[in-house]
C-alpha cells in the first residue's frame, strides 16, 4: 500500500506531499493544477520512461518518493509475495521498523535518471519489478495494456485461479520436458557424424581415466607419501631416538614416561594437598607421552623401506600428471570432466536403440503435452466464459449496456503446430457493440477502455488483494447516472484494494474514503524568459472544505448555497451507500 508520495520539481508542481490513507483516494483540482504530474510521478516510481521534458522550468531536477507499507502485502499472491521477498535479498534491501520501503525515482534536466530503494541505488528496471505486484497505473494511455495477447491471457488466467494455475504449471513443466527432448532428437539425427566423432572422443578419455582410476585428493596422497619414502632413513632415526627416550633400551637408559610416573607417585604419596595439582598435571603427561609413544611405535612399524614402493609412486604421479595435462588443472578436475563425459556421452549416443529410445521418449512427452493443453484450454474456455458473464453485467452499469465482453479462446494449430510455454491457444478479449464483434481497442474509444478496464479490475479483485490500482479520468467521457456507478465500483474495488483515482466528477469523488485536492498558485518567481507560471501543492480536503470543492466540481457552484447543498446531499448519499454496502458485504 503506498502511505506517502512526494513530488518535488515535476511540471507545475514545485514541493508538493500527498498522504494515502486504506479505501479509496481521489484526487480532484481544476484543469491545469497538476493532477496529470502526480500520475506521471507514480509511472515514474513504476519504472516508467524518464522525460526530461517534465523537469519543472528552472528546476535541475525532478524527484519523486514513494513511501510503501508491505505489511498491507498479506493478501498479495504468494509467488508475487516471495519474488517480491527475492527482490528486496538480491538488492539487499531491509524494511524501516514499521514494515515500509521507500522507492525513489530522479529524473535530471539533461535525461539522466536514477532510481533508489530504500536508501540503495538500483537499476530502473529493478524498481519497476518492484512496483510490479504493488502498484500498477491506468491512464488513458496506459489502456495499451489490454491490446497485448499476454496480458489478455494473464487476465483470464487470474481469473481462472487455482485450477488454472495448477493446469498451466503441470502444461509448462511437460513443455519443458518435450521442448528438451526434441532438441536432443533432432541434434542427433541431424548431426549424427559429428556427435558419433564426438562419442569416440569421450569414450578414449573415459577409458584412459578409468584405466587409472584416479581418486579425489590422490595426489597430496603421492607426494607426502613421496616426501617419506625419499627421506625414510632420517625419518627413521629422528622417529626412533624419541621412541627410545620415552621408552627405554632396557639396559642403560631409564625411560622418561617411567622416570615422570615415579616422580607423580612421590608427589601424590607426600601428603601435602599443595603438591595433588602438581601430581595431577605430571600425570597428565604421563599419559600424553604414553600416547606419543604408541604412536611413534606405529609409525615406525608402518614406515615403507622398500626402494620399489618410491618407484611406484613416482610412476603413479607421472601417470596421473599426463591425466591432468589433457583433462583439467588437477586429479579432482579430471574427476569431474569424467562425471561431465558421461553425461555428455548419454545426449550424444547416436546408436540406433538409444535413438529409437528418444524418439518414443519425444511421442511421450507429446502425447502428455496434448492432454495437459486440452485440460488449460477447458479452463481457460470455463473461466473466460465467466469471465464475460461479469464483466458484460460491470459494464451495463457503466453506461455501456450496449456492449458486450466475449473472451476467445482459439488453437493456435494443429496438435503441437504453434504450441508456446503459455498453451496451445491464443487468448484474445473483443467487444460486441453495435459495430459488430472487433478486438478490444480496436473499437472502443480511450474512455470505454478505461471503462473496460475498471470492469475487470473489479471483477478480477474477487479472486485477489492487496496491491494499489491508479485510474487516471476513469470517467472520462461519462456524467450522470454512469458517474455514480463508477463511484460505486471505485469504492467496491477499494474494499479489497487501495485505490487511487484522478477525477472530474464530484459523482466520482463523493464515494472517496480519503479526498485531495491538487491545487495551483500563481508562481511569483516565474521565468524572466516566459509568462510567469504556476506552482501546485496537494491538501486533503475534509467536511465543508470537501464540500465546497465537490460543488466547484459541479460546474462551478461553491459559492452558491444551492451548489452547497447539492454537493452536501451527494456526499452524504454516497457515503450512506458505502456504508450499507459495507453492512451487506
Amino acid at each position: 500500500m503506498l502511505t506517502e508520495l512526494r513530488i518535488s520539481g515535476l511540471g507545475v508542481i514545485d514541493e508538493a506531499v500527498a498522504d494515502f490513507s486504506p479505501g479509496l483516494s481521489v484526487l480532484t483540482g481544476e484543469t491545469g493544477a497538476g493532477k496529470t504530474m502526480v500520475v506521471t510521478g507514480l509511472r515514474l516510481l513504476a519504472g516508467g520512461r524518464a522525460d526530461p521534458g517534465r523537469v519543472r522550468r528552472g528546476a535541475d531536477k525532478a524527484v519523486v518518493e514513494g513511501r510503501f507499507d508491505l505489511s498491507a502485502t498479506a493478501t498479495m499472491d504468494p509467488a508475487d509475495r516471495r519474488d517480491l521477498d527475492e527482490l528486496l535479498e538480491d538488492a539487499d534491501v531491509d524494511l524501516d521498523e514499521d514494515g515500509s520501503v521507500i522507492a525513489a525515482r530522479r529524473v535530471g534536466a539533461d535525461g539522466r535518471s536514477r532510481a533508489r530503494l530504500g536508501g540503495r541505488s538500483v537499476p530502473a528496471g529493478t524498481l519497476a519489478r518492484f512496483c510490479a505486484p504493488v502498484l500498477a497505473v491506468h491512464g488513458q494511455n496506459d489502456q495499451l495494456r489490454l491490446l497485448r495477447p499476454d496480458r489478455q491471457r494473464d487476465a483470464v488466467d487470474a481469473h481462472g485461479g487455482d485450477e488454472a494455475r495448477a493446469a498451466l504449471a503441470a502444461y509448462r513443466e511437460t513443455y519443458r520436458r518435450w521442448r528438451e527432448a526434441e532438441r536432443s532428437l533432432a541434434e542427433r539425427t541431424g548431426r549424427a557424424r559429428e556427435l558419433a566423432r564426438e562419442a569416440d572422443l569421450l569414450r578414449m578419455g573415459l577409458e584412459e581415466i578409468d584405466a587409472l582410476d584416479p581418486r579425489p585428493g590422490e595426489e597430496a596422497e603421492l607426494d607426502a607419501l613421496i616426501r617419506r619414502l625419499t627421506d625414510s632413513e632420517e625419518l627413521r632415526e629422528v622417529a626412533g631416538q624419541a621412541h627410545e627416550a620415552l621408552t627405554g633400551d632396557g639396559e642403560t637408559a631409564e625411560p622418561m614416561v617411567a622416570v615422570l610416573d615415579q616422580l607423580r607417585q612421590r608427589l601424590a604419596g607426600a601428603g601435602d594437598p599443595a603438591l595433588e595439582p602438581i601430581s595431577t598435571s605430571i600425570g597428565q603427561a604421563v599419559a600424553a607421552l604414553g600416547d606419543a609413544a604408541t604412536e611413534l611405535g606405529l609409525y615406525l612399524a608402518e614406515l615403507p623401506v622398500d626402494a620399489a614402493d618410491l618407484d611406484s609412486a613416482l610412476e603413479r604421479k607421472h601417470d596421473l600428471r599426463a591425466l591432468t595435462r589433457k583433462y583439467g588443472t588437477d586429479v579432482d578436475d579430471v574427476i569431474a570432466w569424467a562425471a561431465r563425459a558421461r553425461t555428455r556421452l548419454e545426449e550424444v549416443d547416436t546408436s540406433d536403440s538409444a535413438v529409437a529410445e528418444l524418439r518414443a521418449t519425444v511421442e511421450r512427452l507429446a502425447a502428455q503435452l496434448c492432454e495437459r493443453g486440452a485440460a488449460l484450454t477447458a479452463v481457460r474456455r470455463a473461466a473466460g466464459e465467466d469471465l464475460a458473464a461479469r464483466v458484460t453485467a460491470e459494464l451495463a452499469d457503466l453506461s455501456m449496456g450496449g456492449a458486450r465482453l466475449v473472451v476467445r479462446v482459439t488453437p493456435l494449430g494443429e496438435g503441437l503446430d504453434g504450441a508456446t510455454e503459455s498453451g496451445l491457444d491464443d487468448v484474445e478479449l473483443a467487444l460486441d457493440g453495435p459495430s459488430g464483434l472487433v478486438p478490444l481497442g480496436k473499437g472502443a474509444s480511450g474512455g470505454e477502455l478505461s471503462r473496460v478496464m475498471l470492469a475487470l479490475e473489479v471483477v478480477l479483485a474477487e479472486r485477489s488483494g492487496g496491491g494499489t490500482l491508479v485510474f487516471d479520468e476513469v470517467d472520462a467521457g461519462v456524467g450522470g447516472r454512469a458517474a455514480l456507478s463508477i463511484g460505486k465500483r471505485l469504492a467496491r474495488l477499494a474494499r479489497t484494494h487501495q485505490v487511487i483515482a484522478v477525477t472530474h466528477l464530484a459523482q466520482v469523488a463523493a464515494y472517496a474514503d480519503t479526498h485531495l485536492v491538487v491545487h495551483k498558485d500563481a508562481d511569483p518567481a516565474g521565468d524572466a524568459s516566459d509568462v510567469p507560471g504556476v506552482v501546485s501543492g496537494v491538501t486533503a480536503v475534509a467536511d465543508a472544505d470537501r464540500v465546497t470543492e465537490l460543488a466547484r466540481m459541479l460546474a462551478g457552484l461553491e459559492d452558491t448555497d444551492t451548489g452547497l447543498a447539492h454537493a452536501r446531499e451527494l456526499l452524504e448519499k454516497a457515503q450512506l451507500e458505502k456504508s450499507q454496502a459495507q453492512v451487506d458485504r
